[in-house]
């Protein structure tokens, strides 16, 4: 029989994918890495694993103890795993930035979650950071197992990861991209790959708000590189000790926005359905596309899977909200939507003008289509109603086609509401439209103000 003796076997040895759509100006083949088929979904079961094992082997971590960590949801993911397996409590706190789908599936693994605020300096008591540094130190029998700074971590990328590129490529890599956070993964796969091939590039895609760039550039830890972003999973206002900028050979820097937009491009284009740092690594290598030249292997690493992030990058409103899609251009199919399914009231050009005044009254409206053997032919305006009677009260009793105005024109469907708009003037006070059934629909100035509420 073939099994496994538990999910933690299942780790490692993920495909290697060719992107055709996205990348097809590039010369070069770009192959990702795809590591949400690992059983938390992502790469950090790699690291969760060996530092849980190390901490064991070490004395560290004893049976029934406790493992603390501050994580972006993946890194939690994988140890919620490797504790089920070997019997440990985690705790996990994430800063409040991170999605809701990440929070909701750590506590479906039992694991307790403390959101703490994005906005405050790492060494604040209130970063994710500091509190789970605080509450290992109050609890007993437990390990901070510290991602970041535990080297456990960019030592997984180097016994797995690395040889795992290095067998599926034949040794013909020749560039790593992937998104640097805590850094373990360039780390570790870049070690190892510059020791088969000095001549492998490593590329680290770094985000706007983190300090990686300027200070693998100038060595300089500037603080005014520190500012919020949305890209989850990449880029750090910390240096941590897995980050080793000897194995790195260049930074580039990503946009929020061109970041969340890849993303969604991957899923469309590519069917690969992954989260935001797959984008952001994507949209760097195109940034970057003069290095890669033909007959030439980049891979690129996807560190975890698309549903962590249902609630907001593939969510549209989400999206618009921070400027990354533009807002819905209302068109006057929308402008109908409150009264699409009633039928239009309309009058002959036999009707008197007062059986016009009662339909107003009765339906609160005041413009009314004229119409005749199915054509429009002419239109009422309440406000010219109004004037013509306080000239003469007898207006009332003369047929409306004694008195019509010309019939208000017709817009497409898809006219967008700064066309509709600028038709409707004081003497012409509505547009009319033909929906997808071909039913008319009247647009007065109303529907526009209640529409752009």
């Amino acid at each position: 029989m073939n099994y496994f003796n538990n999910i933690l076997e299942t780790i490692g040895n993920t495909p290697l994918v060719k992107l055709n759509k996205i990348t097809k100006d590039i010369k070069a083949t770009i192959l990702a890495k795809v590591e949400t088929t690992n059983p938390g979904n992502s790469v950090k079961d790699r690291m969760a694993v060996q530092m849980i094992e190390d901490a064991e082997k070490e004395g560290r971590l004893k049976p029934g103890g406790t493992v603390v960590e501050g994580t972006s949801g993946n890194t939690g993911m994988g140890l919620a795993l490797t504790c089920i397996v070997k019997g440990y409590k985690l705790i996990c706190t994430l800063n409040d930035k991170q999605s809701k789908e990440k929070m909701d599936m750590l506590r479906a693994m039992g694991t307790e979650v403390i959101v703490c605020p994005t906005n405050v300096a790492a060494d604040d008591p209130r970063s994710y950071y500091s509190v789970a540094k605080k509450i290992a130190a109050e609890t007993p029998h437990s390990v901070y197992i510290d991602q970041y700074n535990n080297l456990s971590n960019r030592k997984a990328h180097y016994l797995t990861t690395g040889p795992e590129l290095w067998e599926q490529t034949d040794g013909k890599i020749n560039h790593f991209v992937v998104g640097v956070g805590t850094g373990g993964t360039i780390s570790g796969v870049g070690k190892y790959l510059k020791e088969q091939n000095p001549k492998i590039k490593n590329w680290g895609i770094d985000t706007y708000g983190s300090v990686f760039k300027k200070y693998h550039e100038t060595g300089i830890f500037d603080e005014k590189e520190i500012y919020p972003y949305v890209t989850e999973g990449i880029g750090e206002d910390i240096l941590p000790e897995n980050v080793d900028f000897d194995m790195i050979d260049h930074f580039e820097k990503v946009t929020d926005k061109d970041a969340a937009l890849m993303t969604r491009r991957l899923a469309r284009e590519e069917g690969i359905f992954v989260g935001n740092s797959a984008g952001a690594a994507v949209a760097g290598l195109l940034q970057l596309k003069e290095n890669f030249k033909e007959g030439e292997i980049v891979v690129v690493l996807f560190h975890d899977h698309g549903s962590r992030y249902v609630g907001k990058i593939f969510n549209d409103e989400w999206m618009r909200e921070r400027g990354f899609l533009a807002k819905k251009q209302l068109t006057a199919i929308d402008l109908i939507a409150s009264h699409k399914n009633e039928k239009l009231v309309t009058l002959s050009p036999t009707e008197k003008v007062a059986e016009a005044i009662m339909k107003m009254r009765k339906f609160d409206i005041s413009q009314i289509p004229v119409q005749e053997k199915g054509s429009f032919i002419g239109s009422v305006d309440d406000a010219e109603i109004f004037s013509k009677l306080m000239e003469d009260t007898s207006v009332k009793d003369k047929e409306v086609g004694e008195v019509m105005l010309p019939p208000f024109p017709f817009v497409e469907l898809n006219t967008p509401i700064e066309m509709v708009s600028a038709k409707i003037t004081k003497s012409n006070p509505a547009v009319m439209v033909k929906d997808e059934a071909g039913d008319p629909h009247i647009i007065t100035k109303h529907d526009i103000i209640d529409a752009i509420r």
